[in-house]
């Protein structure tokens, strides 16, 4: 009796994990204020002027951070003054989204001096990539939607497709992508509610309560500047854990200049994804244009998608 109840408890809780609807913040309209902040690697304002007059050409009123400019070692200044900046905008009525500066390191450390009970009231989005990802896997605990996107500092050498899905992510519209084939893609369909961000990132939140629940989702991985062996042991970890076993659909973004050692590891981080992903039979995208790199588009994490992989290409439509 008690392994049947254990068994009708974990499918319930499977099955609510599908049926959840996530909550998307109010679209933005022209004269909105957006803030941009810096939860992590510090940055000088003179580097954020480009997506300043990105946003502004886009008809919004933006704000700087109290992040911005500030300085302890690496970050942008120390964590208390980090999250003090992200709590005051989370709870600003008058802000409608707030932006990243930078990614990095250090949003982790903030993560749990914050508190979302106005951000629940009027709630608003969050955008950026890398290490916003904690904030993404933790919203996404929390039920809100956010955007994988643009962060400021990437604003200046971004293509015109990425900055134009980030606007459209934005002001409502619904992404739509269609992609060219790849030798890897794994063919087949899938419909779930994406959600994922930078590998390393979720990696370190694995256990914690900023993790998202993966089970009968799309996930999203991409990654910068890791060693190759290093990639293998995050998926074997992940693996280990079950991470991937409930998984409808895998998307790779931008596995970018990956680092080898003396002794080559053998394969480069999408063959490592194709190895260790050959016994599942979800369908899979390689080399979707989305993390670090120029023509990175905005994802809506935490909405439902439709993902088709066939011998064509691939499509991404979000719902």
């Amino acid at each position: 009796m008690r392994i049947f109840l254990l068994l009708l408890l974990t499918a319930t809780q499977f099955s609510f994990a599908q049926a959840r609807k996530t909550i998307a913040p109010p679209a933005l309209k022209k004269g909105d204020t957006i803030a941009i902040i810096a939860t992590a690697r510090k940055v000088e304002a003179a580097s954020l002027q480009p997506a300043v007059e990105l946003f502004k050409s886009w008809g919004l009123n933006v704000i700087m951070g109290k992040s911005i400019g500030k300085s302890d070692n690496q970050l942008a200044g120390p964590d208390w003054q980090r999250a003090t900046d992200l709590q005051e905008m989370l709870d600003n009525p008058s802000v409608k989204a707030i932006v990243g500066a930078k990614g990095g390191y250090g949003t982790v450390r903030i993560i749990d001096r914050v508190t979302f009970e106005k951000f629940k009231i009027k709630p608003k989005w969050i955008v950026g990539f890398s290490d916003m990802t904690v904030l993404h896997s933790h919203m996404n605990t929390l039920g809100y939607q956010t955007i994988h996107g643009l962060v400021g500092v990437s604003a200046k050498n971004a293509t015109q497709d990425a900055k134009e899905s980030l606007k459209k992510a934005l002001f409502g519209q619904k992404p739509q992508y269609d992609l060219p084939a790849h030798a890897f893609n794994r063919k087949g369909k899938a419909k779930a509610e994406l959600v994922g961000g930078n590998l390393s990132v979720l990696y370190s939140v694995l256990g914690s309560k900023s993790e998202a629940d993966v089970k009968g989702k799309i996930l999203f991985i991409e990654d910068l500047d890791e060693y190759l062996y290093h990639i293998d042991r995050m998926l074997f970890n992940l693996k280990r854990n079950n991470y991937f076993d409930h998984v409808k659909g895998v998307i790779i973004g931008g596995m970018t200049e990956m680092n080898d050692n003396d002794i080559p590891w053998g394969k480069n981080a999408q063959e490592i994804v194709r190895e260790l992903f050959k016994e599942y039979d979800f369908p899979v995208i390689y080399n979707f244009p989305a993390g670090h790199i120029r023509d990175n588009r905005a994802l809506i994490l935490g909405a439902s998608i439709t993902m088709e992989v066939n011998d064509s290409g691939s499509t991404v439509r979000f719902e």
